[in-house]
């Protein structure tokens, strides 16, 4: 499995990650009973499924192992298995974080550990 996954977040709810150093869920997650995470191949589907249009977000970077055995892979969207997260994320387990960007081609460019 991989070890970096990653989670889309809007402007408030980064603002909130930042200021708290912990991140509860956004709706849908708090609804669902854990935070939705995305790996790098599901990450622009994610994008342009459930964000479409949305110019407000980020995105975060999630060391799994920091996050040990909160971390379930579960099946989801197409069958495939999601990395979801039954505890609340911390700010210590985000690696890189920044506003979303598109390549010219439209794919979702990923944050850069400085």
């Amino acid at each position: 499995m991989e070890t970096t996954a990653y989670k889309i977040l809007s402007d408030s709810e980064m603002e909130a990650l930042e200021h708290d150093g912990v991140f509860a869920g956004a709706p849908v997650d708090l609804a669902d009973g854990y935070v939705h995470l995305s790996t790098c191949t599901q990450l622009q589907g994610t994008v342009d499924k459930h964000f479409a249009g949305r110019q407000d977000l980020w995105i975060a970077a999630v060391d799994l192992d920091a996050l040990g055995d909160a971390v379930k892979w579960e099946v989801s969207r197409g069958g495939e298995l999601f990395p979801h997260l039954y505890a609340p994320l911390p700010l210590s387990a985000i690696t890189a974080y920044s506003p979303i960007h598109r390549e010219e081609d439209g794919t979702v460019r990923l944050p850069v550990t400085g």
